[in-house]
């Protein structure tokens, strides 16, 4: 089997989950620059099979997108040409970052860490990730 990756998507950072090969468990794997992402993908890929992109979809209470979906739908355009042959599904993303400062805070982080916004980013790409792995 191969990895399933998981994107948190914002403009100026990204956090980025993983599975284990056996898509069990869910892992952060880390933060990179947004700029940087399609050329940290393209190198993650020569070393590791990923056979699915999950991206957050933010929506609204209501359920209507969020205001960061207009960047967000071009970063999966490019997505989709750089790897044609790996699908992408969208995971509802609502209160990832709030659970992942929750996290943070359960596991006992400082204050000064609990500021990292790069950590808050890569918990939230792991809860999309748990999310869809718990509705498998």
């Amino acid at each position: 089997m191969a990895r399933i990756l998981a994107i948190d998507f914002g403009t100026k950072r990204t956090g980025i989950a993983v599975t284990d090969e056996l898509q069990i468990i869910a892992s952060g794997l880390t933060t990179v620059d947004t700029k940087q992402l399609l050329q940290f993908l393209k190198d993650y890929i020569v070393n590791e099979a990923v056979e699915l992109f999950l991206v957050g979809e933010p929506k609204q209470m209501d359920n209507s997108a969020s205001e960061s979906e207009v960047y967000i739908l071009p970063f999966i355009s490019k997505l989709e040409k750089a790897f044609p042959n790996i699908p992408i599904k969208r995971v509802d993303e609502r209160f990832t970052s709030k659970m992942a400062f929750q996290t943070m805070i359960d596991s006992g982080l400082k204050k000064n860490q609990r500021k990292n916004k790069a950590l808050i980013d890569e918990i939230s790409a792991t809860l999309i990730l748990q999310s869809y792995l718990y509705s498998k």
